[in-house]
């Protein structure tokens, strides 16, 4: 018999607040996270806005003279993993029962730009020693699984956007087969830096509507015209339902269901019919030993380019037929910006605390509908909802796929 695996935890950094309570609270009240980016000239970019965050100060997480070991996509990693693990109340473990897996879709690409140009300029005994420990992409795990004394599995993911979902993904299945009692999960990114922009902007993925930053991200809108840069991190404290019973844990929500698949068809474009979503869909609740009729709400990878919300809707549709009506789906993308990587974590925290309010959030900035896109897509304002069970859909450049479920704890 599978174990079972409910949150405990909750901790993030995100453009529209720091910790859950500051985040969920902008989230609520529909206020978006993007502006006119600040943090390097933009002059030559055709995209000039971001999600980027501004407010963070990793004193308040870190020790001084370990902050400067860190790439910011870490420092924001260990801040959300110190809230979450704060959040959860766990106090005594079996450090061998106690795992890491925090995904990246990128890593540490501002050390790696910002040791580059020493090299360039100043030569090769100027690089720090401390470029490799903070570029790789593991290294967020690795400093957390060290600041909490996790001797558990301990474990990165890299799969593009679909990192944060996959690292959950896996972090839950750790827990059921009984190799981990606690799992720290989710996802970190800090891509906001020149040639990151530089090579999304190349690629035409990005919204241009640099005029107005907050009306830029409008997944489902039929003037939508890509996405828009975020960063920041979200972790969750999960834990096999007798370990977290036997200290009086809050529950959040449980994690029943897991679907990862494949595209197998083209390296950034999503498959047209969104076949491999529609699967990773279906097997998430299959694996949760749910019915279709079950899912109240969807968490959409929604990401505000042509392409990606029209076949997520098509992938929908597929999966659900007359049910797909009837069901909440949003992108709260609309508020936070693509997060990339750690996409994923923040949206699992939002869907563990829609179940756990009853709240599903809005797709804001959604003012023109499109023909084609024709399910309910919680426009403009969210709304009061008992939340059976929700799915949150990840989808990555490589055609990587991950769909988790989630059901309110009884």
């Amino acid at each position: 018999m599978k174990k079972r695996v409910v949150i405990t935890g909750l901790g993030c950094v995100t453009p529209v607040g720091i910790g859950k309570d500051d985040t969920w609270a902008s989230i609520k009240a529909g206020r978006c996270g993007v502006k006119k980016l600040t943090r390097f000239d933009t002059t030559d970019l055709s995209s000039t806005i971001a999600a980027q965050i501004d407010d963070f100060n990793p004193e308040d997480f870190i020790e001084k003279r370990e902050i400067k070991k860190m790439d910011r996509f870490t420092q924001y990693a260990v801040a959300s993993a110190k809230m979450a693990f704060e959040d959860s109340g766990v106090d005594k473990f079996d450090p061998a029962k106690m795992g890491v897996i925090i995904g990246s879709g990128i890593g540490g690409i501002e050390t790696l730009e910002n040791q580059h140009s020493k090299l360039v300029e100043k030569g090769p005994k100027k690089v720090s020693p401390f470029l490799i420990p903070m570029m790789i992409s593991n290294m967020a795990a690795g400093q957390v699984a060290i600041m909490l004394g996790a001797k558990g599995p301990n474990t990165c993911v890299v799969t593009a956007c679909a990192s944060g979902t996959h690292a959950i993904g896996d972090a839950f299945k750790a827990i059921q087969r009984g190799d981990a009692d606690i799992m720290v999960c989710g996802g970190a990114e800090a891509p906001i830096t020149p040639i990151s922009m530089a090579g999304f902007c190349s690629m035409k993925a990005l919204s241009t509507r640099n005029d107005e930053p907050e009306k830029a991200s409008r997944p489902f809108d039929s003037q939508r015209d890509g996405f828009v840069m975020g960063e920041g991190a979200g972790i969750l404290v999960i834990e096999e339902l007798d370990h977290a019973l036997g200290r009086n844990a809050n529950i959040y929500a449980e994690i029943v269901g897991y679907g990862a698949t494949s595209d197998a068809y083209h390296i950034t474009a999503p498959a047209e019919s969104g076949e491999g979503a529609a699967r990773a869909m279906k097997m998430a609740i299959e694996d949760a030993g749910m019915h279709l009729e079950d899912v109240d709400y969807i968490n959409a990878h929604g990401t505000s380019t042509p392409y990606n919300d029209r076949f997520e809707t098509r992938a929908i549709k597929s999966v659900f037929g007359e049910h797909a009506h009837s069901l909440a789906v949003s992108s709260t993308k609309s508020m936070t910006g693509h997060l990339l990587g750690a996409a994923g974590g923040v949206e699992a925290i939002f869907c563990a605390l829609a179940i756990s309010e009853g709240y599903i959030p809005a797709t804001i900035n959604l003012e023109t509908p499109d023909e084609e896109l024709d399910l309910d897509y919680v426009a403009n304002a969210g709304r009061n909802a008992d939340i059976k069970l929700a799915l949150s859909n990840s989808l990555g450049f490589g055609g990587h796929n991950g769909t988790l479920a989630f059901k309110k704890y009884e």
